[in-house]
C-alpha cells in the first residue's frame, strides 16, 4: 500500500486533522482532485513526453494510508459513547477545564460561563456570550436580560430549570463587547458538542451574533426571523443514532428588546411559532 513518505506533510496533514479535531470535526470526506501542472509531477507518467493525471484508484489509496496514519493520533471526544447527558456535559465541562484557547482568558474574565438548565430539554436558547452579571455569578442571563429571557420563557408555559440556556462564548468579551470571530471559532465546538448532548427539539438563536454562528449564514435579523431552519451541529456526534437534528428558529436578544421595546411583539411572534412546534400553551391567567 502506498503512503506519503514526505515527513513536512504528513505532518502537515496531521496538524490540519488535530485542528479541525479541535473545532469539533470529526468526520472526513475524500474529493478525488484533479491533477495538474508539476505539483505532483513525481506521481505522473511522463513517458510519453507530457503529463497524465494520477489515477484515481492510486489518489484514494495515498488518502486512505494516509488517513489511517493519522487518526491514530486524534484522541476521541470524552462525552462520545456516554448516554447519559448530566454525566456527558460534565466531561464536555472538563475538557474546557480553565480554557485559555483564545484571548478572552487574559480580557478580564472572571470565570468561565458553561451553560445551565435541563440535559434533557426540548428547548434550548443559545445567547452571545457572557455579560458582568453572568461572569460574576458563573450562570447565563442572570442580569436584566437574563430575567426578561425568564418572563419570555414563562409566558410560553415553560420554567427557566426546564430549558437549557447557553452561549456561543464561554468568556465574558471586555466591555460586553460583541464576541469576534476568532472567539467564536474557538469557542463555538464546545456549543455544538453541548447540543448533541443534549438533542433539543428546538433552538432559539437569541440575536444576530448567535444566529450567524449557529446558522453560517450573514444576513440581517429581518431575514433570519420566522422560519424555522433545519439544525444539526457541525462537528459533534450524538450518542443517538435516532436525533437528526433540532428545529432552530431566531428571535430578537433580549438585551435588544430592554433597549427597544417595540419589539417585544415581534419577539413573541417568533417564540408563538416555537410554541405551536413544541405543543405548547402559554399558562391560563389567575381571575
Amino acid at each position: 500500500m502506498s503512503t506519503i513518505q514526505n515527513p513536512d506533510l504528513r505532518r502537515a496533514l496531521a496538524d490540519r486533522v488535530r485542528y479541525y479535531n479541535e473545532l469539533g470535526i470529526y468526520d472526513f470526506y475524500y474529493r478525488v482532485p484533479q491533477v495538474t501542472g508539476t505539483a505532483a509531477a513525481s506521481d505522473l507518467d511522463s513517458t510519453h513526453g507530457h503529463q497524465e493525471k494520477m489515477p484515481a484508484k492510486k489518489l484514494a489509496t495515498i488518502a486512505e494510508s494516509a488517513a489511517q496514519d493519522i487518526l491514530e493520533i486524534v484522541p476521541p471526544k470524552p462525552e462520545q459513547g456516554v448516554s447519559d447527558p448530566t454525566a456527558a456535559l460534565r466531561l464536555i465541562r472538563e475538557d474546557l477545564g480553565d480554557c485559555t484557547r483564545c484571548k478572552l482568558h487574559r480580557q478580564g474574565r472572571k470565570q468561565i460561563v458553561f451553560g445551565v438548565g435541563n440535559p434533557h430539554a426540548d428547548l434550548m436558547f443559545v445567547g452571545e456570550g457572557p455579560g458582568a452579571d453572568e461572569d460574576a455569578q458563573g450562570e447565563p442571563f442572570v442580569g436584566r436580560a437574563g430575567q426578561l429571557l425568564n418572563n419570555m420563557i414563562k409566558a410560553m408555559g415553560l420554567h427557566r430549570k426546564e430549558v437549557y440556556i447557553a452561549n456561543v462564548v464561554k468568556c465574558r468579551p471586555p466591555g460586553n463587547r460583541t464576541p469576534e470571530r476568532d472567539e467564536c471559532d474557538t469557542c463555538s465546538p464546545f456549543l455544538m458538542r453541548q447540543i448533541a448532548v443534549i438533542k433539543p427539539k428546538v433552538i432559539v438563536a437569541l440575536g444576530a451574533v448567535s444566529a450567524k454562528n449557529l446558522l453560517a449564514i450573514n444576513a440581517p435579523m429581518s431575514e433570519l426571523r420566522g422560519r424555522f431552519y433545519d439544525f444539526m451541529p457541525s462537528g459533534a456526534r450524538s450518542s443517538d443514532p435516532s436525533w437528526h437534528g433540532a428545529k432552530l428558529a431566531v428571535t430578537y436578544h433580549p438585551a435588544f428588546l430592554l433597549r427597544d421595546p417595540r419589539q417585544k411583539g415581534e419577539s413573541w411572534k417568533d417564540l408563538q411559532m416555537v410554541m405551536k412546534y413544541l405543543g405548547l400553551k402559554p399558562p391560563q391567567k389567575s381571575e
